[in-house]
């Protein structure tokens, strides 16, 4: 993709194993504590968060289902 180009919208959900998602998890707090930024890819597409980015958690409860969010933001 160019430069400045824009792009498209995107709200994806990937189910991961147990071990997959650990490891993920591991590979983002490592980053995270040493102040690095974290390369991941994510259905397809490669993505580079910034070092500086910023972190929430989020709980949400509906229907019966109980949902916790890791959430990392950031500006490209």
């Amino acid at each position: 993709m160019a430069r400045g180009t824009r792009k498209q919208a995107r709200d994806l959900e990937r189910t991961y194993s147990r071990a997959q998602f650990v490891q993920k998890l591991r590979r983002l707090a490592d980053a995270i504590e040493g102040g690095a930024a974290f390369p991941i890819q994510v259905a397809g597409e490669r993505l580079h968060v910034p070092a500086d980015a910023t972190f929430n958690v989020e709980h949400e409860r509906s229907g019966g289902v109980e949902e916790l969010e890791f959430q990392v933001r950031w500006r490209p």
